[in-house]
């Protein structure tokens, strides 16, 4: 057996309990990546072998490329397979290139459909049109494939408990424990009638409590809530956090019962939405991950540079096109970077919080114009401060001589009015183009990137040029 190399020898970490949450930091993954580079099988299983799922997942997903690889070849079918739906994209289709069809059935034989669907997209065309007919639940993993990712129907899985309206509870009960190995976790028992509608849900504990000869009839609840397959994921968050909702159940629109999403997924959908408006807001399109390629990367990312450069061209031609109140009063150069910068920081306040209030459903088409009223009293109080502070501050400057003393109160009050009004115009762009965005259909986070900083940053400098043109020279 090799020995580690002693410059890269670390002691590895102690055994945790039986429960115990693994923290998978940099240690771990720098052991297992030379324990793997030196062959070391045996110690690597035994190093991994009590790491939940999801850590063993974010293990692979940290280790370079070829060390992955190497690991996730080595482990047993069932705990690389339940690693799987944790790992990003990417990097679950490079662990899955070069497998054969058969090892690929062998792995999503073990997962729920929903997650056997998501990873069967990730795997290469010609492979998975040779992998989707041997699955063993092949027509609900095909169904489901047929949704688009972001909705319902693509968050679903079809493993369920149902039971006739006219079972009794004792029979509820039976088919529950028959269902314990494919349906995990089961939350309610659904009830259909002989067309297969849903017609009432049965939440566990009711089950257990009552009485095995009566009918599941008499204990289920008709008051129900159901979304069907079409509505999009984020919508589907905000009706199960809304309702408090665990299981929520996904119908056809004549009501019949196709599937179930369960909160496990719900909460990456809220990750994933919050991570998507927080990259959108920073300029970046898609959904960039964390093993992305360099390509996949700067394709999301330049679209908005390149908006960028084209918006700090307009701004300074706009600079250009003041080149003689420059030359009259360089002073003023010295107000540029602050008219850019409190345009740009007011926008994206106003922007974030309206964007936030569209995201949670909280802002709805009828409080556009108390939201706008709102955000114009904050603008002409933050900016009146604000503007008083700039003026001071001018006028300090020309008590202490670093300013012409004889117009230092003309260009405190020219300082301080355009800087009132270059704040109130961002603000109230930056509440107003979200809601236009969502209007026409387009993600308001896009509000929140450079679109706000380009357009406030030109409105500002315009604004700041035509006063100072007025009232100072």
């Amino acid at each position: 057996m090799s020995e580690l190399p002693p410059e890269r020898t670390a002691p590895l970490p102690e055994p945790e309990r039986p429960g115990t949450p693994v923290v998978v930091g940099e240690e771990l993954v720098e052991n297992v990546e030379v324990l793997v580079e030196d062959g070391q099988r045996g110690m690597v299983l035994n190093l991994v072998t009590d790491l939940h799922p999801a850590d063993l997942g974010q293990l692979l997903g940290h280790l370079p490329v070829e060390a992955a690889q190497t690991l996730f070849g080595w482990l047993p079918e069932e705990r690389a397979s339940a690693a799987l739906p944790g790992l990003e994209s990417a990097r679950r289709a490079a662990l899955l290139d070069g497998a054969t069809a058969q090892a690929i059935v062998g792995l999503l034989d073990h997962l729920d459909t929903d997650d056997a669907a998501d990873v069967l997209a990730d795997v290469d065309e010609d492979v998975a049109e040779h992998v989707l007919p041997r699955l063993e639940d092949a027509e609900e993993v095909g169904h489901l494939m047929g949704y688009p990712d972001d909705t319902a129907g693509g968050l679903m899985e079809t493993d369920y408990v149902a039971v006739a309206a006219s079972a009794s509870v004792g029979e509820a009960t039976e088919a529950v424990r028959e269902c314990v190995d494919t349906v995990d976790p089961v939350y309610v028992v659904y009830v259909l009638d002989p067309a297969e509608t849903l017609v009432g849900v049965v939440p566990l504990k009711r089950l257990i409590l009552a009485h095995a000869h009566a009918p599941v009839t008499s204990i289920m609840e008709e008051d129900f809530v159901t979304v069907e397959p079409d509505l999009d994921q984020e919508e589907v968050a905000r009706i199960m956090e809304r309702y408090d909702l665990v299981a929520l159940p996904v119908v056809s629109a004549a009501g019949r019962l196709l599937g179930r999403i369960t909160i496990d997924d719900i909460v990456d959908v809220i990750r994933e939405e919050a991570e998507e408006d927080l990259q959108r807001s920073a300029g970046i399109t898609g959904e960039e991950e964390f093993s992305a390629s360099v390509f996949a990367i700067s394709r999301g990312r330049i679209f908005w540079l390149l908006l960028g450069l084209v918006g700090a061209l307009l701004s300074g031609l706009v600079i250009r096109g003041f080149e003689g109140a420059l030359e009259a009063a360089t002073i003023l150069a010295m107000f540029i970077p602050i008219v850019m910068a409190m345009a740009g920081n007011a926008g994206i306040q106003s922007s974030a919080i309206a964007v936030q209030g569209l995201a949670s459903g909280d802002l709805w088409s009828s409080d556009v114009v108390r939201r706008l009223g709102k955000e114009l009293a904050v603008a002409l109080r933050n900016g009146l401060v604000l503007a008083v502070a700039l003026g001071l501050i001018v006028l300090a400057m020309g008590a202490a001589g670093a300013l012409d003393e004889a117009a230092t109160g003309r260009l405190a009050f020219t300082a301080g009015l355009s800087l009132l009004i270059v704040i109130v115009i961002a603000t109230v762009l930056g509440a107003a183009v979200p809601l236009l965005l969502q209007r026409a259909g387009i993600d308001p986070a896009l509000a929140m990137g450079p679109f706000i900083t380009v357009s406030n940053d030109i409105l500002g400098l315009t604004v700041f040029f035509l006063i100072a043109t007025l009232l100072y020279l």
